[in-house]
């Protein structure tokens, strides 16, 4: 797929998730075979003023690979000034969040709130082109629409696609909705048949499993797959759907070896990037990801989030899948989904 100058090799891109997408938590997506990730999406308020808790999170991908960062706001000079951040750390494209349902950020008339200011929306993508290299896309990721009664989601990708977008994501629910019901693939293939052919549209919601990227590709024609809570302790999904694209069989699902050792690697990415007050509960998060689905996990958590130390955290892990793999505990087929912890749109 090719989004401008960009040529992404797997039909699967990453969700921009709150508080979850973070640098390790990419970087072993990457390392599984997805396609292109997105950093956590940011505040260009706060990104332009300086905040360095937020700036923090405006991380380039390990070892070149290419990366995206997502931003949102409704002023053009902070969404600017971020958007030329982004390209300074090495950012392959910059996404615009026009999808977001969060009552803080639809409260500033901003995320999914856009989509009902079309005008307003192509001023602000109008605007980021304007302040990017000409080599670096700008793009953009949106709701079905605010309401039922406001699904104008193909209007609205065509106006941003003629402010300049140059990629359109679209996640099948409305505004109203939040993450609660299913998400429409009808209204994405409605996006997919109005948006020019050469402008590739990506189709995003509920798709947690194979099954589900093969549905959501059949019913929409889209042209890629953004995955979010399906990814969570589940890196091995991109790795399956990597292998069925290239025309190879299915590795299946993991081992309980194989979930442990990519524990340890999560953990050791985390220790690397992020040491700092924020860690152990990073590290619980991670145990909670990887263990679930599997008999005594939500006692697992308990004792994880009760831990005073990582090392502690990391021992109960340890032994929970020791524990498991001696008494050849079954695998789950695949992994239950829980809500992330805010994702993008």
């Amino acid at each position: 797929m090719k989004v401008g100058p960009i040529t992404i090799t797997s039909p699967v891109i990453l969700a921009p998730m709150a508080a979850v997408t973070d640098l390790p938590f990419r970087t072993v997506c990457e390392e599984f075979g997805v396609g292109f990730t997105i950093t956590e999406f940011l505040s260009a308020h706060a990104l332009a003023a300086g905040d360095p808790k937020t700036a923090g999170k405006m991380t380039a991908s390990l070892n070149g690979r290419q990366f995206g960062v997502q931003i949102f706001g409704r002023e053009e000079a902070p969404m600017q000034k971020a958007a030329q951040m982004a390209v300074d750390i090495g950012a392959s494209l910059v996404d615009i969040n026009m999808g977001c349902p969060a009552k803080r950020v639809v409260a500033g008339e901003c995320g999914s709130a856009l989509m009902r200011e079309p005008a307003i929306a192509q001023q602000l993508v109008r605007a980021v082109v304007a302040a990017v290299p000409a080599h670096i896309p700008v793009t953009v990721k949106h709701r079905a629409g605010w309401n039922p009664a406001n699904r104008n989601a193909p209007e609205f990708a065509c106006a941003m696609v003629e402010a300049g977008a140059q990629m359109i994501t679209v996640h099948g629910r409305t505004r109203t909705q939040g993450f609660a019901g299913k998400s429409d693939h009808g209204i994405i293939a409605e996006v997919r048949a109005a948006v020019p052919r050469h402008i590739p549209v990506v189709g995003n919601g509920d798709v947690v499993d194979v099954e589900g990227f093969m549905r959501m590709r059949e019913n929409t024609g889209c042209d890629a797959v953004m995955i979010g809570r399906g990814a969570m302790g589940n890196p091995w999904l991109f790795a399956r759907l990597a292998a069925l694209n290239a025309g190879q069989p299915d590795p299946g699902p993991p081992t309980l070896e194989q979930r442990i050792a990519v524990f340890r690697r999560h953990v050791a990415l985390i220790d690397q990037l992020k040491n700092g007050p924020r860690m152990l509960n990073e590290v619980r998060k991670a145990c909670a990801w990887y263990a679930r689905g599997i008999e005594g996990c939500n006692a697992l958590r308990i004792s994880v989030w009760a831990a005073k130390t990582v090392a502690d955290a990391a021992q109960l892990v340890e032994s929970f899948f020791a524990e498991c793999i001696a008494n050849g505990n079954a695998e789950p087929t695949e992994l239950p989904i829980e809500p992330a912890d805010g994702e993008a749109a």
